[in-house]
């Protein structure tokens, strides 16, 4: 099968990673794959690919968040227009802009229908994002999810059966084995010898409960100190300022030394598994996610967890597989964080997630999707049976 698979950015967010390994596996699997995405920058997606890419065309835009997403729709729709860019069989969203184009497209007669990917849902206080975000789950013809979590979500609120497909981990790529870049890596964010490293992954975001993380890692820092909390990664196309505002006042106000919380933003794709590896665990203590795919990158990597007992993170991890807390309890946070380092314990975790991570396969991931393919195909080809009449 020919498949585009169209995604919000080119930068490494869970949506778009999912995207780039669902297409890798396709190709393994045999088939045909391109991953979209508007790319401002023309400096296209964060990693090599197997699959092949394509760098949608993207208009200039400011700050506000419902102009960029009207945009990115339209620079998606104006890019499909043109007949040569829609050699596919089948069609499929990973997000709420690629939806929507989409869903213009199929109305205009130009796609005969598509998939959408739903990782998570959000809430916004503007109705035109509200409404596009509906939309990008109503006009699609099948629904996949990642997790158990949101497609209860969706059979509740919308009376649809989506198809779950999972998620998977690149045990080759993200793996306890150092190499040349975890020197690089240390001297890059000036990481100490021998002291505890506790590492978030995503950002200052309010999603990722990066504030309660901070306050966490201060009551925790004036029993072991010292310690470093490194913040990575944080592209984003939503509007974080207020949060990432809160945050820097809580900063400022905690009394740490300068040195104690490194915010890397963004890193090169390949200093990622050196990241994990020096890390004294992954603390993910989010309020909202779709799967939570750091969770299995640092478990591949030999790196215990701190997480939130709330779904997903359950559906896929036991009571034994991590140091669990309740993101809304800072103190719950920071007793899982001293948690995570007992020695027996954390002997137990690490072995934990390495089988964790075994059983989570990209190829399965892709399997998963085909069955929704092929029906997808099948009404491609009906469509087109008049044409070729």
């Amino acid at each position: 099968m020919r498949v585009a698979i169209l995604t919000h950015s080119t930068n490494p967010r869970g949506g778009v990673v999912h995207g780039l390994e669902l297409g890798d596996a396709l190709c393994r699997l045999g088939h045909q794959v391109v991953v979209h995405a508007p790319d401002a920058t023309g400096a296209g997606f964060f990693r090599d690919t197997l699959c092949g890419t394509s760098g949608v065309p993207a208009s200039a835009v400011g700050r506000d968040v419902t102009a960029m997403v009207e945009t990115r729709i339209a620079d998606y729709v104006r890019h499909f227009e043109r007949a040569q860019n829609r050699c596919f069989d089948i069609w499929h969203a990973q997000d709420g802009i690629s939806a929507n184009a989409l869903a213009t497209l199929k109305a205009r007669g130009l796609v005969p229908g598509f998939a959408r990917t739903v990782h998570h849902v959000d809430t916004f206080d503007d109705e035109r994002l509200s409404a596009l975000q509906l939309r990008a789950i109503t006009a699609a013809d099948h629904l996949f999810v990642v997790s158990r979590v949101w497609r209860r979500w969706l059979a509740r609120e919308f009376a649809v059966d989506a198809c779950h497909v999972g998620n998977g981990v690149d045990t080759c790529r993200f793996s306890p084995m150092p190499d040349a870049t975890d020197a690089a890596l240390r001297a890059r964010l000036r990481l100490p010898g021998g002291a505890p490293v506790f590492l978030a992954v995503g950002g200052v975001e309010e999603r990722k409960n990066t504030v309660r993380l901070l306050e966490a890692f201060r009551i925790l820092q004036s029993q072991l100190a010292p310690c470093r909390l490194v913040i990575a990664g944080g592209a984003s196309l939503l509007d974080h300022d207020a949060y990432q505002a809160q945050f820097a006042r809580t900063l400022a106000q905690s009394g740490l030394a300068q040195d104690a919380v490194i915010r890397t933003g963004p890193l090169p794709q390949e200093l990622m598994p050196a990241l994990y590896r020096a890390a004294t665990a992954l603390v993910f203590a989010s309020v909202k996610e779709g799967f939570g795919l750091v969770v299995l990158e640092a478990m591949a990597s030999g790196v215990p967890v701190v997480t939130s007992r709330i779904a997903p993170f359950t559906e896929y991890l036991g009571d034994d597989d991590a140091a669990w807390c309740d993101p809304f309890d800072t103190a719950s946070i920071a007793a899982a964080m001293m948690a995570v380092l007992d020695p027996t314990r954390r002997a137990q975790r690490i072995a934990r997630g390495f089988a964790i991570a075994a059983q989570h396969d990209w190829i399965a991931t892709a399997q998963a999707h085909l069955p929704t393919y092929h029906r997808l195909r099948e009404r491609t080809e009906v469509l087109r049976e008049p044409a070729n009449a």
